[in-house]
């Protein structure tokens, strides 16, 4: 009899204490709905770009990406390869302490990612780059790879084909209208003369694509090198980054669904005991 008292009175504390953990882990995501991923302020001297880096509010990176009425599917692109290149930061992205600009995934936005992060699972968790569009507008901070992915997933929901192409050193999205193919490079927000196929096999006619805009020329000599040598194709941001970007779907599931399962037990009463 006492050690079924006894046996009671430990799962009893389990429970309160399972139940302690769950209820904080519930107020942590009730405080991250208020919270934003967007850092305060970025340095000049932070940003790649200087000067000419991130132009557009949070606010303004939203509207911006909507598809205007009448608005044909080739404009459309041309226009978000700029849009995304104003609208994020481009910082430099391994020289500062990840918590600065929430590079690791804050514990309140989602404490599974942060937990990834902190016990440096693998260096993409501790600088994460989402696989969700709107938290990669809402945190406005990226590099080629996380412009390319906010690019590809805007085309896939106006339904305008496209795929994820890289290339040595860079990430870029080449759509599809009509029987033409073009490639954009959301993060300098340059649009490129024709499919990657074709700048594979003539890379020359990069040109003056990347200074016309006023970047360098060593980046018009970059990129040219990078297309002659090798080009891939991803079918979309699941084939480009496919265990993560499920992961991160389940992430966002499970920090709400454990906080509960955390505090159920402490309600549900055990059947009475025949042990006298």
């Amino acid at each position: 009899m006492q050690n079924h008292v006894f046996n009671t009175a430990l799962v009893k504390r389990i429970f309160v204490a399972l139940f302690i953990v769950g209820a904080g882990l519930f107020a942590t995501n009730i405080y991250g709905l208020f919270q934003t991923l967007r850092p305060a302020n970025f340095e000049t001297h932070e940003l790649r770009f200087g000067n000419s880096d991130i132009s557009l509010s949070k606010e303004s990176f939203r509207e911006q990406v909507a598809r205007k009425t009448g608005e044909s599917e080739l404009d459309y692109s041309k226009r978000i390869t700029s849009v995304i290149a104003d609208g994020i930061a481009h910082i430099h992205w391994e020289e500062y302490d990840p918590d600065k600009f929430n590079q690791t995934v804050p514990f309140w936005e989602n404490y599974i990612l942060w937990a990834m992060g902190k016990l440096k699972v693998t260096p993409e968790f501790e600088r994460y780059h989402f696989s969700n569009v709107e938290k990669s507008i809402e945190r406005g901070i990226g590099i080629c790879g996380d412009a390319s992915m906010m690019m590809s997933q805007l085309l896939d929901r106006q339904g305008i084909p496209n795929q994820i192409v890289t290339v040595p050193g860079h990430v870029m999205v080449e759509a599809q209208f009509d029987e033409n193919k073009i490639v954009f490079d959301p993060d300098f927000g340059v649009v490129l003369p024709g499919s990657a196929q074709h700048l594979n096999q003539n890379p020359q006619e990069i040109g003056n694509a990347y200074s016309s805009l006023g970047y360098t020329e060593n980046d018009d000599v970059f990129m040219t090198n990078s297309f002659s040598i090798k080009v891939n194709y991803w079918d979309g941001i699941q084939h480009f980054i496919t265990k993560k970007y499920y992961f991160e779907k389940l992430a966002y599931i499970l920090k709400w669904l454990l906080p509960l399962l955390f505090m159920l037990p402490l309600f549900v009463r055990p059947g009475k005991s025949n042990v006298v």
